[in-house]
């Protein structure tokens, strides 16, 4: 069986995420397409990198991400660092000619994120954005209901993603809120997760009409350089920055085949954990999937018998999408480190098919463009388009 040595970048959450979907993938989807081999785990100092190896099972640790970019041993570089550093390690990986797989949002800026999708083109690699959500078995029957028309044609999608984290105006000022890291807020964090799903269930959005608001406009910062953070405050003893990104986006969508929607995405919605949801109305049928309970998709069909119709629940299992690989009987418990399994299983088996996989950097750039226009129109008060004219996808 054919073996790919994987060097992931950075040794943070996501690390631990992508390390326990290469050690997992063969184990749940057997015989594997290839075995991911864990040979170097990246870490800003050596310190933490040997810790990170350890850890999550890689052969070797290193704290010159470059280095071992140029290594002619690897085959995967996964990019699991801050938004910022996206773009230059992709675009590295790309010319020293390593298939890509890179957490999401792809990049900053929609220009960074293009460059790395010309990059990858150019290189002829494998990439893939990590939209894991998507593997989910429920979100993949939703999928199987649209094509096969079950639901009719679709006239609307309604998406949400609420989290509580920064609702606390104490919570320190982390990477995340400042816009020269990670390039956008609640937007680029979590609210492109929705546009994915959107993307992937409906089509493609055409037109967008937004807000943004940041709620809580400067938080504590710990010690250490000002330079680093802009201007710090003194509130007694405790230090304050400005954040520079959103805290909430709310916008309408229109999509290309004339469906419309909307998308909510706040960190300040106290009592919402991951609350991660849409809902899809069409002239024969609904469906309504919440990821907090992500073993359940809900769904409605107009031929029901009127005395039964209703929504109903479905509990996936071995019948759906991906049920064979994964747990024997339905409602028996889908993780978060199962969507990262799927999602290592995809990603490998189009390197090993030279088959093209998704979302790939196209659909990150897409997405970058998505936000782009939200923010715009946040701006301006106007709906804005998202495209002219849609590019071919590569």
């Amino acid at each position: 069986m054919r073996t790919l040595n994987v060097a992931m970048i950075g040794g943070g959450f996501m690390g631990k995420a992508h390390s326990l979907a290469y050690a997992g993938m063969p184990m749940f989807f057997w015989p594997a397409p290839a075995v991911p081999f864990r040979k170097t785990v990246v870490d800003i100092n050596d310190e933490l990198a040997r810790e990170a190896a350890a850890r999550y099972g890689f052969e070797s640790w290193a704290s010159d991400w470059r280095k071992v970019v140029e290594d002619p041993s690897i085959d995967i570089v996964d990019i699991v660092t801050p938004n910022h550093t996206h773009a230059e390690i992709a675009i590295a990986a790309a010319k020293a000619g390593k298939h890509i797989i890179s957490e999401k949002p792809l990049a900053r800026t929609t220009e960074e994120a293009k460059r790395m999708l010309d990059a990858a083109s150019e290189a002829g690699v494998k990439h893939m954005v990590a939209f894991n959500y998507r593997r989910t078995p429920a979100v993949s029957l939703a999928k199987k209901y649209i094509e096969e028309g079950a639901i009719g044609r679709i006239l609307n999608f309604r998406g949400t993603y609420l989290q509580d984290w920064s609702a606390d105006p104490n919570a320190p000022l982390s990477w995340r809120f400042r816009k020269e890291v990670a390039g956008s807020g609640a937007l680029g964090d979590i609210g492109t997760h929705v546009i994915d799903l959107a993307r992937y269930l409906v089509g493609e959005i055409t037109e967008v009409m937004g807000t943004a608001n940041t709620w809580i406009p400067e938080r504590p910062v710990s010690s250490g350089p000002a330079d680093k953070l802009g201007t710090v405050k003194s509130s007694g003893d405790v230090k304050k920055a400005a954040v520079d990104v959103d805290d909430e986006i709310n916008t309408l969508l229109r999509f290309e085949n004339g469906a419309v929607g909307s998308l909510e995405a706040t960190r300040n919605a106290w009592g919402r954990n991951n609350f991660l949801t849409f809902e899809i109305h069409g002239d024969k049928g609904s469906l309504y999937f919440n990821y907090e309970r992500r073993d359940e998709l809900q769904v409605c069909f107009s031929d029901d018998p009127d005395d039964r119709r209703g929504f109903r629940t479905i509990y996936t299992g071995p019948a759906h999408p991906n049920g064979a690989a994964l747990w024997p009987i339905p409602a028996l418990g889908i993780g978060y480190g199962e969507t990262k399994i799927i999602e290592a299983h995809d990603f490998i088996s189009a390197i090993v098919q030279d088959t093209e996989v998704s979302p790939n950097f196209y659909d990150g750039y897409r997405i970058h463009v998505i936000c782009d226009a939200i923010l715009e129109s946040a701006s301006s008060g106007q709906w804005v388009k998202t495209v002219e004219q849609l590019p071919a996808a590569r």
